[in-house]
Order: C-alpha cells, then structure tokens, then sequence
C-alpha cells in the first residue's frame, strides 16, 4: 500500500561553505519542510547546513527528529529544542534509524558524511533494500563532479545505466518537492535484519 511523502530526511554538511548562498538553500529546505506540513530527520548537529536547516524548520513549525552517536554528542554539537533527539551507540545505528524514520531524502551540499550517507542509500536502493524517493539538490552544480563519476563507472562496466533512475536530480528546492509531493512510497519504511 503506498503513502504519501511526509517525512524528509536531509543530509547536508555539517559546515556552512565559503559561498553564503549555501546556508539561504539550507534555510529554504527548512523552510519548505515546514510550510508543506512535513517532519525533518536529520543528524542532530547545530552547525553548518544541518543547524540552519532544522533551525528553519522549527521556525516554520514542523517537527525536527535529530539522531546523532554518542560520540558527537559529547563533543556538544547538539542542537536544542529539537522535537525530538535519539542518542545512538554508534554511526551506522544512527544511519539506520534515520532511514526508519523517513519516507524520502534530500541530499544538499556538503562533505565527506554527506557524500558517504549519499553512497549508503543509494547502493541500499540498487540492492533493492528500499524504494523510497531520493533527491539530489544540485545546487550551481555542486554535485556535478559526482554525476559524472557515476557516468564514469556505468561506461567502464562496473555498474548499469539504471543506477541514474535511483535518484532525481533537483535544480532548486521547489523542483525538488515538487517531485516530491508528486511520490508515494509502497517502501515499508523500515530495514532491520537485512543490513
């Protein structure tokens, strides 16, 4: 039985960038969570795009799920007031618990982490381990290098042409949940033996 998409998981840097038009994104995304009556998942961090995001959010009234590791927790880089703040024993039960907690992903610019969670859920999507909605925010072209790669690996052999229909890539954020508003989920919304 499909549902509809209500439940956004972001996962963006957790610094700000060098251009200020990052953290305006980050607040759109938030912003847009909010006003179309969605809940944000997220990584629980106050800094970088990950605060600004959840921090408009909040503003705009939406519920704000944080989930980070004991480890990062202790180093004080939680948000406040968050609706609610999962503390995990370790990375890869954060990652798992944020996609239990999600109906969809958007991914907006950011670093290594950003780019491992991209990794990890898109190889779940090949692997068929979900269907759930994915959505590359390409904003002026930041992940451009990483679409190419994938073109890359597909004309060396190592993977399929599909694997570019495991994801959707967003110029904006309206283009973004437009796309978004128009996907259901038959995924059942949870992964707990299978990884």
């Amino acid at each position: 039985m499909s549902k509809e998409i209500k439940s956004i998981c972001v996962y963006c840097g957790s610094r700000s960038g060098v251009s200020e038009d990052y953290g305006q994104l980050a607040e759109s995304v938030g912003t847009e969570i909010a006003a179309r009556s969605m809940s944000m998942v997220y990584g629980a961090a106050s800094i970088g795009l990950m605060g600004i995001t959840a921090q408009a959010a909040l503003k705009g009234g939406a519920d704000v799920i944080g989930v980070i590791p004991g480890h990062l927790d202790a180093v004080e880089i939680t948000a406040p007031n968050l609706t609610e703040l999962h503390i995990t024993k370790n990375m890869h039960d954060r990652k798992l618990m944020m996609f239990n907690r999600s109906d969809a992903f958007i991914i907006l610019p950011g670093g290594l982490g950003s780019l491992d969670e991209m990794m990890e859920i898109l190889t779940w999507a090949q692997l068929s381990v979900h269907s759930k909605p994915v959505v590359i925010l390409n904003h002026r072209g930041f992940w451009d290098k990483v679409l190419d790669l994938f073109d890359h690996i597909v004309s060396e052999g190592f993977a399929d042409a599909r694997i570019r229909s495991l994801f959707f890539i967003a110029e904006s954020v309206g283009d973004a949940f437009d796309y978004l508003e128009m996907q259901t989920t038959a995924d059942s919304g949870r992964i707990e033996d299978i990884l």
